[in-house]
């Protein structure tokens, strides 16, 4: 009995117990479930969290994007609207300082007067260049403005020698006045368009690629007048970059017809000496640059050299060699440089330029290179020049260099000179040993040439040249000549 009673006991403590585990396993199924409802809760509300930041941030950046497009958008403008107001500006007192140069007298005053014309129109330019506007839209006025501050200049080089300026020159000064006056009208009119809110700047540099003509509806009316002012500007000549005859230059010692490509071959066969000089021919290239239009060959020279190939350019307008060139090595030197300078001169003279008197050199690597000028009734032309360069082993001539000689040989009439060279002479102040050279004609910056007498000195043991006007007595150019073991050279 009593071990039947201790087995009834023990069995019921089993069940009790298992049902104990039982609902305790059931408990934290339920516990487990519940925390994964909440964490999927939580992942679900963590990527609504991230997509409303993402959104979030996405709005503050585009709001913050905007706020800066507009922030650059409204300093751009004001940046416009600062060189356009500068430029009205600038264009005025241009105005004003032109009608000053025409009144005054006085060659001392007018040079003050026509350096603040330079300045003012030398701003008024760069500030035209700030605007979202394309440069071919404006090339008149740009133009305009510039040969204003470059002839400005160039007055005012006159005046500096004492001289007045020329009924000419003054009739020039009024018509760019007459020219001012109407870009200062047209650049008022679209100020005022500008103030009453008619055009933006964001709409000008957007229809700045477009010509005047093709122009948008948008675009102010007045815009179209700015550079239509220009069309009947008379033409300028005068010493200076932006003067017309610099920008329509031509080459005044091309003489003949246009030639083939088999004339230029044949041209350069006899300028090499002969067809038994060269083995072979061929052309590289058309060059057309607008001024000197020439034939590119690479040649293929005849005997027993290592390298035999040279270049040259032969003008398509009278078929002239125009340069030519034989790098080589160069042997043991035999040939002095007086033997030199009378080699280049015969090949000169054999090819068709007579009169060529030689002044400077150079000598690198066993090669001449000697400057020849063309000679006339006592006048040394140093504006038509030919460099010869002279091998100095064997004394071949490898290069040659017209260029000079083909942009400005041509017939001048100088007449006589209004100064005598003794009177040239009284105008050279300082250094001693002081002895003329002759008359001589000298290239400017400018494309132009002055007839002068040159003078050659020394001070303080170097030797110098100077050069006198030969008709107002203006010391014209001062140049130290540097003598080397390389050569003789000025600078």
């Amino acid at each position: 009995m009593e071990n039947n009673g201790m087995g009834n006991n023990g069995a019921g403590n089993n069940g009790t117990e298992n049902n104990g585990i039982e609902n305790e396993h059931q408990g934290e199924k339920k516990y487990r479930s519940a925390m994964r409802a909440f964490y999927d809760a939580m992942a679900k509300n963590r990527a609504k969290n991230v997509i409303i930041v993402i959104l979030l941030l996405t709005t503050i950046f585009g709001a913050y994007q905007y706020s800066k497009a507009v922030r650059l958008r409204r300093e751009l403008n004001n940046v416009y609207n600062r060189a356009f107001f500068d430029l009205v500006n600038d264009v005025q007192n241009v105005q004003v300082t032109l009608m000053k140069a025409r009144m005054v007298s006085s060659p001392e005053l007018s040079v003050a007067t026509l350096r603040d014309v330079w300045q003012e129109a030398n701003m008024a330019s760069y500030n035209l260049g700030q605007l979202p506007v394309s440069f071919g839209v404006l090339s008149n006025t740009q133009k305009f403005l510039s040969q204003v501050s470059d002839l400005s200049q160039s007055y005012s080089r006159i005046n500096t020698t004492g001289q007045s300026l020329s009924n000419e020159q003054m009739k020039t000064l009024e018509s760019l006045h007459t020219f001012a006056v109407s870009l200062e009208d047209s650049l008022n009119e679209l100020k005022q368009d500008l103030n009453n809110g008619n055009f933006k700047w964001e709409d000008v540099a957007q229809e700045g690629a477009k010509t005047l003509s093709t122009a948008s509806s948008e675009m102010p009316k007045t815009f179209d007048g700015v550079d239509q002012n220009f069309q009947e500007m008379p033409t300028l000549i005068y010493d200076g970059p932006f003067s017309e005859h610099m920008q329509n230059r031509k080459a005044l010692g091309l003489k003949g017809d246009k030639v083939s490509e088999n004339q230029a071959i044949n041209n350069l066969s006899k300028f090499m000496g002969g067809n038994e000089k060269i083995s072979n021919i061929t052309k590289l290239a058309d060059n057309n640059n607008g001024i000197i239009d020439t034939y590119n060959f690479k040649m293929e020279l005849s005997g027993n050299k290592e390298y035999s190939v040279a270049e040259a350019d032969v003008s398509v307008i009278g078929g002239h060699v125009v340069w030519y060139l034989y790098n080589r090595e160069v042997g043991n030197l035999t040939i002095d440089i007086n033997k030199a300078k009378q080699i280049g001169k015969d090949f000169l003279k054999s090819r068709g330029y007579p009169n060529m008197k030689e002044s400077y050199y150079l000598e690198t690597h066993g090669v001449a290179t000697i400057n020849y000028a063309y000679t006339e009734d006592g006048i040394t032309y140093y504006t038509d020049l030919i460099k010869v360069k002279v091998a100095l082993d064997n004394g071949e001539v490898v290069g040659f260099e017209g260029n000079g000689y083909l942009m400005n040989h041509a017939e001048r009439n100088l007449g006589q000179p209004k100064l005598t060279e003794a009177e040239a002479r009284q105008k050279v102040l300082r250094g001693e040993n002081i002895k003329s050279s002759g008359l001589a004609l000298i290239p400017t910056d400018y494309g132009t040439e002055i007839l002068c007498y040159e003078f050659v000195g020394k001070l303080s043991g170097k030797d110098f040249l100077v050069y006198i006007n030969a008709n107002t007595g203006v010391e014209e150019q001062v140049l130290m000549i540097i003598n080397s073991e390389e050569g003789t050279l000025t600078m």
